[in-house]
This record gives C-alpha cells, sequence and structure tokens, in this order.
C-alpha cells in the first residue's frame, strides 16, 4: 500500500486556499457504503487526470471488480503498519482496506482506511477510493480526509476531494506495467491535489524490518504545489508500498514494519 498523502498533507498547510471549507463540504457529500452514491455516470465518459500518455477518458466499463496490481494489491482485510519519523518527531501508519466499496462516476472503487498517529492519538484520518482498469493500472478516485489536533478535534478537512466533483479527475496511482521513465498524474483536484510519479528503476533495492527484496520499484513522486518537495517510494511485490524518503525538502522517512494480507 502508498501511504498516499506524505507530499500533499504538507502541501495542505502550505496551499490551503480561500473558500476551501465550503468546497470540501460539496466534495464529501454522500460518502458511506457500496451503493450510497448515485451512479449518474454509470455508462458515461469520466475525464482523465492521468496526463500525456494515458487515455484522455475513461467509461466505468472500462474497470474491474478487484485491486490486484501485484505491486499494489488491495484485498479486502489486508493490512499495514509504518513507522516514521519527519521534522516533528515520530509517527506510525496504520492502514487497512475495507470490505466497503464507493460508487464514484459510475465505478465501483475500494475503500482503504488509514490512521496516523502521533504519541498514540490520531493526528489524519483519511478513506481513499481506488479502481483498477483492465490493464492492472490503479486510478485513484479521490480521498475523504481530516486533520486532528492533539485534542482529537478536527482542524482541517483541505485536500479532500473526489472524482467529477468541481473538476477533480482521477489519476494513476500505480500501473499495471511499471517501466523505467514512466510518469503519470496520479490525482488531478485543480489548487489541491496534483501528485506526480515517475518509474526510476525495476530492480531497487529496499530494506525494511518487514521486508527486503532486491527487486523493489522505486518510484519518485513529486507535486507542483510544492516545488521544494520530492521523495523516492519502493514498491514490492505482494505488498506494496515498503518505504518512503524525502531526498528533497523537509526529512521524512517511513518503514514498513508488518503487514497481513487478507
Amino acid at each position: 500500500m502508498s501511504r498516499k498523502k506524505s507530499i500533499s498533507t504538507r502541501a495542505r498547510y502550505v496551499l490551503a486556499l480561500a473558500g476551501a471549507a465550503a468546497v470540501t463540504a460539496a466534495v464529501l457529500g454522500g460518502a458511506g457504503l457500496a451503493g450510497a452514491a448515485p451512479a449518474s455516470k454509470a455508462s458515461g465518459t469520466i475525464r482523465s487526470g492521468a496526463g500525456p500518455g494515458w487515455p484522455r477518458t475513461l467509461r466505468p466499463s472500462d474497470f474491474v471488480a478487484r485491486v490486484d496490481n501485484p505491486r499494489f494489491p488491495l484485498k479486502p482485510g489486508s493490512r499495514w503498519h509504518y513507522r516514521g519519523v519527519d521534522e516533528d518527531g515520530r509517527f506510525t501508519d496504520h492502514m487497512r482496506v475495507t470490505h466497503r466499496t464507493k460508487e464514484i462516476e459510475g465505478v465501483r472503487t475500494t475503500v482503504v482506511h488509514d490512521v496516523v498517529l502521533k504519541h498514540g492519538k490520531p493526528r489524519e484520518v483519511t478513506r481513499d477510493w481506488y479502481a483498477q482498469d483492465h490493464h492492472g493500472n490503479v486510478w485513484y478516485f479521490g480521498e475523504n480526509t481530516k486533520e486532528l489536533d492533539r485534542h482529537g478535534h478536527v482542524t482541517s478537512r483541505e485536500g479532500s476531494w473526489k472524482a467529477g466533483r468541481d473538476g477533480a479527475r482521477p489519476g494513476v496511482l500505480f500501473p499495471g506495467h511499471p517501466r523505467v521513465g514512466l510518469t503519470a498524474r496520479q490525482e488531478f483536484y485543480k489548487g489541491h491535489a496534483e501528485d506526480h510519479f515517475k518509474v526510476l528503476d525495476r530492480n531497487a533495492s529496499a530494506s525494511v524490518p518487514f521486508v527486503s527484496s532486491h527487486h523493489a520499484v522505486k518510484t519518485k513522486e513529486w507535486t507542483p504545489l510544492e516545488p521544494g518537495v520530492a521523495e523516492h517510494k519502493y514498491y514490492v511485490r505482494g505488498v506494496g508500498d515498503v518505504k518512503e524518503v524525502t531526498f528533497r525538502g523537509p526529512k521524512e522517512r517511513l518503514r514498513l514494519v508488518s503487514f497481513h494480507a487478507g
């Protein structure tokens, strides 16, 4: 799994826009179990946000029921536990693939629950929405996120977005066939969510408490919303995202310490 918001979380503080609360309220409407969102585009066209080299439009029929990309597997019940450190100190990250789905633009997406804790208390809680196409590409359809203070009070929902709302479009979170040099926009909600990736190596070495591999896919990830920050991520077959390290900007490291397949 990918701790998707390692860059965008910082960008929220820097780039929060006036009126974001009103926009976010609209974005967050309709969250819930499968079928809660109306399938208004069940047979329609979906505008892609992935960028050059990727389809400009998609249809719900382009997607499959499960996300089983070997380097980004989202089997319901799977759990990842990370430990990390940033400029504010140590933190942990617990991620879980739920048994819930959410229909977005006619596509039934998989819901992933992610909780970042500092000093044992939740500081960020997010639900991410993913779907996989027939080519194995994992598309990111948005997130419902909230940041909390040490007392558990919500301080921000900036960064929340959903494909099809307010011009937001899905992007490719991880490709079905990663090759060196391949790039894509992972999300597109202008001014709020514009992360990109580029594949750097298909046989990189990565060693973390849970696993060691000499065949990890190494990527560079960045956002134009925060040009002074970029990081490397490492994806291992059968597990997902195992390691993240910033190489430009504020120092942050994240390592996978345990994984349970659903």
